[in-house]
């Protein structure tokens, strides 16, 4: 079925209408309105479970000319609400491609717009904040208020606990390249390939665990350290697993967190957490080293931070902890760091698939941390 010339509308909650034209499926979906400032990964993004319930605009003008291919997913499938982009590729070109980007957002039921202005709703989403809203196309169209009230009448992101529809539903392996150094269990918040795999090329044996994972059994595999991954939703809603966290920094378990489970520990930690006004998405996002000064380039995806302000030392229980990292363009917590135990975690994607690589030697820190502790 083609989805040409076939009208479509994306509409805000506060309102304001883009017209275009459906691409992917036809029909309507809700979900929260975000941007992604990343010129290319927009498969990786696509499949990336952090975007759970979230329409996606690509702020890069053209998308979809290297086309999809059967190597580059994140997870098992799309988790977008919706797509919106401006000048959509006729014609995918790359020797990998194996179809076009419009047929695998139809053939996974993933209802897009494009040809509307993402400039502009780019400079409304960030002047005005991240904000619900609804793409709707052929049949789906209604009328203006018929579709802003169906908006309004969708459940927005503070508070929704996510976590649990992006989970494995059971454990799985992923086994260390060459010889076996280390075990990691790792908790499935929403975790992206590449992250087991960064871990496994480093002699790490990683044992993916489901959400709802206890103590006992992170412990039965007898792991040499924590990993917390990225996932969506709002971080006040992970009470057993900041619990969990508490448990396994009591016993001095090395912890790695990454996005999400840098939200984890720093409500482990004592920290509270808020919503950002719209966001860090994207593979270009600077972040700064508060021990160093050094800069890293970073690929994010977070709507949420912890609490904290640059290179601040506080006191927890478990000993002094430390705000390592944040944002060179606000000044966000990046990063936190336990000064009197085997703990750090990044608000970034040290894994950046795509993205830059500058974050990638953290896998080794955590492979130090392992190291130390035995």
């Amino acid at each position: 079925m083609t989805t040409a010339h076939t009208p479509a509308a994306l509409v805000l909650e506060d309102g304001r209408i883009f017209r275009g034209e459906a691409y992917g499926k036809v029909g309507r979906t809700l979900g929260e309105v975000v941007f992604t400032t990343g010129m290319t990964g927009y498969q990786e993004t696509l499949t990336d479970p952090s975007y759970h319930r979230q329409i996606v605009v690509q702020t890069a003008p053209q998308i979809g000319n290297t086309g999809w291919n059967d190597e580059d997913d994140e997870s098992a499938r799309i988790w977008v609400a919706g797509y919106a982009v401006r000048d959509p590729a006729r014609i995918p070109s790359n020797w990998r491609s194996r179809r076009s980007l419009a047929d695998e957002l139809e053939r996974q039921g993933i209802v897009g717009i494009a040809g509307i202005d993402t400039r502009t709703l780019t400079r409304h989403v960030r002047e005005l904040g991240a904000m619900r809203g609804g793409i709707f196309s052929g049949p789906g169209l209604g009328g203006d208020d018929e579709m802003v009230a169906a908006v309004g009448a969708s459940a927005g992101m503070v508070g929704a606990s996510l976590a649990a529809d992006v989970t494995t539903a059971e454990p799985y392996v992923v086994p260390a390249i060459g010889a076996k150094r280390f075990t990691v269990a790792a908790l499935d918040l929403g975790i992206k390939s590449n992250t087991p795999r960064m871990m496994a090329e480093r002699g790490i044996e990683v044992h993916v665990l489901p959400l709802a994972s206890t103590l006992e059994e992170v412990l039965s595999i007898k792991p040499d350290g924590l990993f917390l991954s990225n996932g969506p939703g709002d971080p006040a809603t992970t009470d057993r697993q900041v619990e969990l966290t508490r448990q396994a920094l009591d016993r001095k378990l090395p912890l790695f967190g990454i996005c999400f489970g840098n939200q984890i520990l720093g409500r482990a930690l004592g920290r509270g957490t808020y919503k950002l006004r719209y966001g860090h998405r994207g593979i270009n996002i600077p972040v700064i080293d508060a021990e160093t000064g050094q800069v890293a380039i970073t690929a994010q995806n977070h709507g949420f931070a912890v609490e904290g302000e640059p290179g601040e030392r506080f006191d927890t229980d478990f000993g002094r902890a430390m705000v390592s990292h944040h944002c060179a363009n606000d000044g966000a917590v990046e990063g936190l760091r336990l000064l009197d135990g085997p703990a750090f975690s990044v608000q970034y994607h040290p894994e950046a698939a795509a993205g830059p690589h500058d974050a990638a030697p953290l896998f080794d820190k955590f492979v130090d941390l392992m190291s130390e502790a035995r």
